[in-house]
């Protein structure tokens, strides 16, 4: 059975009568008392702790934090990420600080260009972004020896303990990259979160030194942090856990199974660490594995590394698609999760192509050289993801409900799946307080495929209720993520339950409050309001049928049609209920505009900017923005005009410029019995050289993302002579920014052949490809290229 260890374990009852066993759940209480942690000297900070969750400037709040690392990005893309993370529902940017970044060299480290920390944190809190810096010293995150500078390994010291010599080092830079943040840290400040080491599992007195330490050094803030995954011992009570989550990862052997590690995630549970996370290095800095750890009860649950993508290495390549990313976040959402952290939320580029772990860094896993897009919700081009639009809509609900959820245990059913290989129990549990809350369900999984689950209803144990819902049993289709309201009250009017997605409230002081829902594919959306509830003479088309009032449900069930507004009246009080089509899934967002949340339609990108007015940016001759307006009752044009850049879509040309000198071997060498990438001499022998040639729609310089649909086993793009970016193929369409590599009108693509029996795992559809072409694969299919042009809201709108 799927463990349900923590703080609100479902409490055993009997099988109410005439309800399905496996679809009931009793609301069970917190366990503890409230706890609420001593804030630090130096003022009252802007987050404080309880044991059970976070307040941020005095509110009840659920963070959501995203990684994106600075020195990863260019300079003039940063505040162009920082916006899109906005948009997306993030509040906190956290980022490690690499050490072998800044001083690569020598000990005396550099903050200029992409390193300009400081640069960095006062443009997050520009945008209105909070920041966690992850200052190690110690990071990995893939950087060549976890970040450590190479002069650094070249001394005697200890390294990752109390050794003299190394706290000597670390001194040093702590002290350098404090005074470059002078000014910046401090009970006002937006630097909230400070995580010291990384994944270090049996030392915790060393943890406590490092903490010391900065803070002798300068550093402060209200939050400190550490991984909590691999059963690590952390000091109590004096750094945060945090845990972590992905459905896959690179770092298990090309003939693995799906590990259980992974497959854990797509399930909801009260066990938060995860044995798996950085298992395969932990034997080189640490202990082998061991039984997880329950979490303390003294802190409230947080992550800072739910799958936001996934990296990739030459051996193994995983490439998640937006509902596996977007399951693991909603689980743990539903799983009582009081801080939401994404790894990695936008992708980057390595500063140069030596400070990436491989296996001459003595890495188990060899990795692109520069190339760490990670399948991040924001790609390294800076395009949006499909897992960004269903990020957005969680974090949406979060930003609207998360006061609110902060409060509320999660209860697992009392049936739960017998294990991960269980694929026909429904996947579900309860987050509430005593008087309702959400229903969260989960049906989906990669690999393994499931059916859809017929004849589903539900029974909610209150302590003054029970809620049983609907009243014909629904089939659960296949890709359902949903959370629905159950005894939630909006503006007076308390909806007892609804069969489509809770995802904000729109307030405006000339028209009723509007409840947002957004309805499941294949499930028809119901909405049940108390018997004596009244829809009103005026709801018209927006309700389909009125089901009735009355047993066994006593309460007033309405079938309801989307994209129309529902008037509901309860004593004083009224709420319009909004439920939108599943078809808008990916075309919606809730952006903070007007001085309170606008709900945008759009199937562009959107975010807004310093002044809070709407900002388009999209490769079609023209937007289609529409925002809904409370009194009308429904979407409007938004009125724009052109600021800057072209749209279009055009293919480039694409010529064979060189035959491979001979064929590709069957591996270019071995390394922790996992093969290991074609180096830059391999390359340069066994690549099919490619010329491309830019339309004559794109001018030099100008925004345009390259799209690169190509197949084969590694891809360099050449520009000038210079290798400005790499890729191992997975199968997905490779995208660059044309200007961040100062693309002019053409470049060379070199690709190297993948063999058939080359120990490389692929996902599925790029394995059938592999196996459906007669020898080695390399071929280039079709390089796009498209401009964007960017727009803003007219003045005075």
């Amino acid at each position: 059975m799927l463990t349900t260890d923590g703080v609100t374990s479902p409490v055993p009852s009997e099988r109410p009568a005439g309800v399905g066993l496996e679809l009931w759940v009793q609301h069970a209480d917190w366990s503890a008392p409230l706890i609420r942690h001593r804030p630090a000297s130096g003022g009252l900070p802007r987050y404080r702790l309880t044991n059970r969750y976070v307040e941020v400037d005095g509110v009840r709040a659920i963070p959501v934090s995203g990684e994106l690392h600075y020195s990863r990005t260019p300079r003039h893309r940063w505040e162009q990420r920082l916006r899109q993370m906005k948009a997306g529902g993030i509040t906190v940017v956290a980022s490690y600080v690499f050490w072998n970044h800044h001083a690569v060299h020598s000990p005396e480290a550099r903050f200029d260009d992409n390193l300009d920390l400081a640069a960095f944190v006062d443009l997050c809190d520009r945008v209105g972004l909070d920041v966690v810096l992850r200052i190690g010293p110690w990071c990995h995150g893939e950087a060549r020896n976890g970040g450590f500078p190479d002069w650094l390994l070249a001394r005697t010291a200890i390294r990752r303990t109390d050794d003299e010599t190394y706290l000597a080092d670390v001194r040093d830079w702590f002290s350098q990259l404090a005074a470059h943040l002078t000014g910046r840290m401090g009970a006002d400040s937006n630097v909230v979160g400070i995580q010291v080491e990384n994944e270090l599992y049996d030392n915790p007195a060393h943890i406590v030194t490092l903490k010391r330490l900065a803070i002798e050094c300068g550093f402060w803030a209200p939050v400190w942090t550490a991984t909590a995954w691999g059963s690590a011992e952390l000091p109590p009570r004096e750094v945060l856990p945090l845990y972590g989550g992905y459905g896959d990862g690179f770092w298990v052997d090309s003939d693995a199974e799906w590990d259980d590690t992974f497959r854990s995630h797509y399930f909801f549970s009260h066990t938060w660490d995860d044995p798996g996370i950085g298992a395969d290095v932990r034997t080189l800095y640490g202990p082998a594995s061991r039984s997880p750890r329950p979490h303390r009860d003294d802190y409230p649950v947080a992550t800072c590394e739910l799958a936001g993508g996934m990296g990739t290495a030459y051996h193994r390549r995983p490439w998640p698609q937006h509902h596996d990313v977007a399951t693991i976040a909603h689980n743990k959402l539903g799983s009582g999760s009081a801080w939401q952290g994404y790894y990695m939320f936008g992708g980057g580029t390595n500063p140069e192509p030596a400070l990436q772990e491989s296996h001459a860094s003595g890495y188990p896993n060899d990795l692109q050289r520069l190339n760490y897009d990670y399948h991040a919700a924001i790609g390294q081009a800076g395009t949006l993801r499909t897992s960004y639009a269903e990020l957005r809509l969680q974090h949406a609900f979060v930003a609207t409900f998360g006061d609110r959820l902060t409060t509320m245990t999660s209860t697992l059913p009392r049936v739960l799946p017998d294990d991960v290989d269980d694929a026909t129990t429904l996947r579900w549990g309860l987050r509430a307080d005593r008087s309702g809350g959400f229903v969260f369900v989960s049906w989906h999984q990669p690999h393994v495929p499931l059916a859809p689950y017929l004849g589903a209803t539900f029974a909610i144990g209150l302590p003054d209720e029970e809620i049983r819902f609907p009243p014909r049993p629904i089939d659960i289709p296949v890709g359902t993520l949903a959370h629905w309201p159950v005894g939630l009250t909006v503006a007076g009017v308390r909806v007892r339950w609804a069969t489509a997605s809770a995802l904000t409230v729109l307030e405006d002081a000339e028209a009723p409050a509007t409840l947002v829902l957004l309805a499941e594919r294949g499930i028809d959306p119901q909405l049940a309001l108390e018997a004596d509830a009244d829809v009103g003479a005026d709801v018209g088309a927006a309700v389909e049928n009125v089901i009735g009032a009355g047993e066994p449900f006593g309460e007033l069930v309405l079938d309801a049609k989307t994209d129309r507004p529902i008037r509901v009246r309860a004593g004083s009080s009224v709420l319009h209920v909004l439920v939108l089509p599943a078809a808008d899934r990916h075309r919606i967002a809730v952006l903070s505009m007007r001085g309170g949340r606008s709900l945008i339609r759009s199937p562009d990108e959107v975010h807004t900017d310093d002044d809070g007015h709407l900002v388009v940016r999209t490769s079609a001759p023209e937007p289609a923005v529409e925002i809904y307006d409370q009194a009308r009752c429904g979407f409007v044009g938004v009125a724009l005009t052109h600021v800057a850049g072209a749209a279009f879509d055009a293919d480039a040309t694409v010529s064979v410029l060189t035959e491979p000198q001979c064929l590709p071997p069957p591996g270019y060498g071995r390394s922790n019995k996992r093969a290991s990438a074609p180096g830059p001499a391999d390359i340069d022998t066994y690549a099919r050289r490619y010329q491309v040639v830019l339309p004559p729609e794109y001018e030099p310089g100008q925004e345009a993302t390259i799209e690169i649909d190509w197949a084969g086993d590694v891809g360099v793009v050449v520009v000038d002579g210079e290798v400005v970016m790499d890729s191992f193929w997975d199968g997905s369409v490779w995208e660059l920014d044309a200007s961040d590599f100062h693309v002019g009108r053409s470049f060379e693509l070199r690709i190297v052949p993948l063999r058939p029996d080359a120990a490389v795992w692929v996902p599925e559809a790029a394995e059938q490809l592999r196996r459906a072409t007669a020898g080695s694969l390399a071929e280039v299919r079709r390089v796009c290229v498209r401009g964007h042009s960017q727009w803003a809201e007219m003045p005075n709108h």
